[in-house]
């Protein structure tokens, strides 16, 4: 399988926080009975998989990339700090950048909706989590079966002779450095955040893992995205064509609101948490 270039920004999951929400997506149909309908769902269900976007994170205080006001390409041009020609042609510019993002990152913690998911990971309703963003959240909450499709900011690496750093290494390479460049200890080129930046193509080996599991699920939620950055966000339909249901849990529209058997747009910490505490005492329908 080849590796798979996203239709768009590889951050970008679309998911615009509070902005764009509408009305649950049954005609008729409470949130509560939705989610009533959702725990029925998860209960019966041989398998159960999620896949977030940026609207889980949110609430960690992590803003996505495009609301108004609040967004993080609101400020910059992405496809001048973020783009794989940007990294190659002016690092210091590139880590000015990415120095800002780690500083942001590095004590968010995850919040209840990462909490909720790993809950029923550990009860054996939930068999892994797919997510398309690179904050670790879903790694510090202790989710075991974890897909990382764009990657993650916990490591970087250099290009030229494939050296890697951690995290913290890295920001004391860039605290070392007069420009703020982590420099590589073996050729001194410039490490790279091990995220997909816009120009780079997804890993392919990530994508088959998810798709697999996305083939296999009876139920799939997906959490925090508008589902429009593909490949990623064609899954869904790969559990639908299997005969899957798809449960949508996020505020703004996405394409595949009318193929959802359940729709919320509330809080999602919310939402997990009632939906953990609903299964409470489940076990896990025979496979």
């Amino acid at each position: 399988m080849a590796d798979v270039l996203p239709s768009r920004d590889p951050y970008d999951d679309g998911d615009t926080g509070s902005a764009g929400r509408h009305p649950t997506a049954e005609v008729g149909r409470s949130p509560e009975a939705a989610l009533e309908r959702l725990t029925e769902l998860v209960r019966e269900a041989r398998s159960v998989v999620a896949l977030t976007g940026a609207g889980i994170s949110v609430p960690s205080g992590i803003p996505d990339f495009r609301s108004p006001g609040t967004g993080m390409w609101e400020s910059v041009d992405p496809m001048e700090v973020a783009h794989i020609d940007a990294f190659r042609s002016d690092p210091v510019r590139f880590w000015r950048f990415y120095g800002e993002r780690f500083a942001t990152l590095r004590d968010k913690q995850p919040n209840d909706a990462h909490r909720a998911l790993v809950e029923m990971e550990r009860r054996g309703l939930l068999d892994g989590v797919i997510t398309q963003n690179v904050d670790m959240l879903h790694r510090r909450a202790g989710t075991r079966e974890l897909v990382e499709v764009h990657g993650s900011i916990a490591t970087c690496s250099c290009p030229d002779c494939g050296e890697q750093a951690t995290l913290e290494r890295a920001r004391a390479l860039m605290a070392a450095d007069a420009e703020g460049v982590p420099r590589c200890g073996g050729c001194g080129g410039p490490l790279k955040p091990d995220v997909v930046l816009f120009g780079e193509y997804l890993n392919a080996s990530e994508i088959e893992r998810a798709r697999r599991l996305c083939e296999g699920a009876q139920v799939l939620l997906c959490i925090g995205s508008s589902l429009e950055v593909h490949p990623v966000a064609g899954l869904p339909l790969v559990t639908r064509e299997a005969g899957g249901a798809i449960a949508i849990l996020t505020q703004g529209r996405t394409p595949l609101d009318d193929l959802a058997e359940v729709r919320l747009d509330g809080d999602v910490e919310h939402e997990l948490r009632a939906l953990a505490d609903a299964l409470a005492g489940s076990t896990p329908a025979p496979r």
